[in-house]
């Protein structure tokens, strides 16, 4: 099938791979581009563990984090499709703990200063507007958290009783009033799990990585795979989920090693941000989405369902919601939808895209995009954390649009 992109153009992207590459700022790096369901083009550089000097390959398995949470939520739209919920349900009819909450007063100094509010609908845990926050964003929740561990990642605990225990802390504001990027679809994930009544690894395997044939995804390393799992890189000289650090020294510190990470023995089940994945296996989920709900011959969600994921859940673009969290995506000329942004005005986001393109990223400079305008379906792969450290994702998108004819 003939493509609509200048070959020669295409290849500016290996340049700017291995740039990356060469001055120390990824480790190693693929880029996939597929158009009408077929390949285009695909590029890596690098490695996969620096110490080693292991290759970067197709095959390498990645920590997707954030990139988790578009999975997360078609797993409930399945279920919402099968009417066993629907979206302005409150959580607390899943999680009681979620009954009773209290959020920040405006202009709060501390965790107490709080009122009653009504607890998040499912609708506001998916488009980040519950109230629920991370502990890298500011604000006087912060603090508090970070001592609690509030992250659902490489916790010890198993995901249930890790929504109990962030019930018990307020709101950084009440539900439908900002913005905010936030744990809530580490909360969906176990609203899955109540649903369905099973685990959500267990959902996730039978009901989309199974049909799929992703069979290189999961919240667990085993063990044939820990050859092919890439080491975690940070130019952080602390924390490499610090987003307000300065980088300095080094700018390839490795912050998770493939052979201790948290990720060969997972226990909480993060649906926010707990998955690992290869390549090829996360252009089977984008594909399927692009397919309106279908890939190979599986029908995960009904075309209708994809389309209303895909609309601007918010109000206006995101910056219009008040803002001052940290977020994968620009936020002016953006929305948001159901599990991931919404271009609304390139221009205004200053980013080359369609109106219309559904994306997403995780902390570890992971990135997709789907453009249903030029049928397109792009991925890059990469590990290094936060992904706020270098600008990769308008440049690869710059690139990209630069191809085309």
């Amino acid at each position: 099938m003939a493509h609509s992109f200048d070959d020669t153009r295409l290849d500016r992207i290996r340049t700017w791979m291995q740039g990356y590459v060469d001055t120390r700022k990824f480790a190693g790096c693929s880029v996939l581009i597929a158009q009408d369901g077929q390949e285009v083009w695909y590029g890596q550089a690098g490695l996969r563990r620096v110490e080693e000097g292991t290759p970067w390959s197709r095959d390498t398995v990645v920590r997707i984090y954030s990139m988790t949470k578009p999975v997360t939520t078609v797993a409930l739209m399945m279920l919402v499709e099968r009417g066993l919920t629907h979206l302005d349900a409150p959580v607390s009819e899943f999680i009681p703990a979620f009954a009773a909450m209290q959020a920040l007063v405006p202009d709060a100094n501390s965790p107490e200063d709080t009122r009653p509010c009504a607890t998040p609908t499912l609708h506001q845990l998916l488009t980040h507007t519950s109230g629920l926050t991370y502990p890298f964003n500011p604000g006087p929740l912060a603090e508090a958290l970070t001592q609690a561990q509030m992250m659902f990642a490489g916790s010890s605990a198993a995901l249930a009783d890790e929504c109990d225990r962030l019930a018990a802390f307020p709101l950084a504001f009440p539900p439908g009033k900002k913005w905010e990027y936030s744990v809530g679809i580490d909360v969906i994930g176990r609203v899955v799990e109540v649903i369905s009544g099973q685990p959500l690894d267990a959902f996730l395997a039978a009901h989309i990585f199974g049909p799929l044939a992703m069979t290189d995804t999961g919240f667990t390393i085993r063990d044939d795979r820990l050859d092919r799992f890439a080491n975690l890189y940070t130019p952080l000289p602390g924390n490499a989920m610090g987003l307000n650090a300065a980088k300095g020294g080094d700018t390839l510190r490795c912050a998770d090693a493939a052979q201790t990470s948290p990720f060969r023995a997972t226990t909480c089940l993060s649906g926010g941000g707990g998955l690992v994945s290869t390549l090829d296996d996360y252009l089977c989920f984008i594909e399927m989405l692009r397919g309106k709900g279908t890939y190979k011959g599986e029908r995960l969600l009904g075309a209708k369902t994809v389309d209303f994921m895909w609309r601007n859940h918010l109000a206006g673009d995101i910056a219009s919601m008040g803002p001052s969290s940290f977020a994968e995506q620009p936020m002016e000329g953006v929305g948001f939808g159901l599990g991931g942004a919404v271009m609304l005005n390139p221009g205004r986001a200053r980013t080359p895209g369609s109106v219309g393109d559904f994306s997403w990223g995780g902390i570890g400079s992971t990135f997709f995009w789907i453009d249903p305008f030029h049928a397109l379906s792009v991925l890059l792969f990469t590990q290094l954390a936060p992904s706020s450290s270098y600008p990769a994702r308008p440049q690869l998108k710059a690139l990209v649009h630069g191809a085309l004819y």
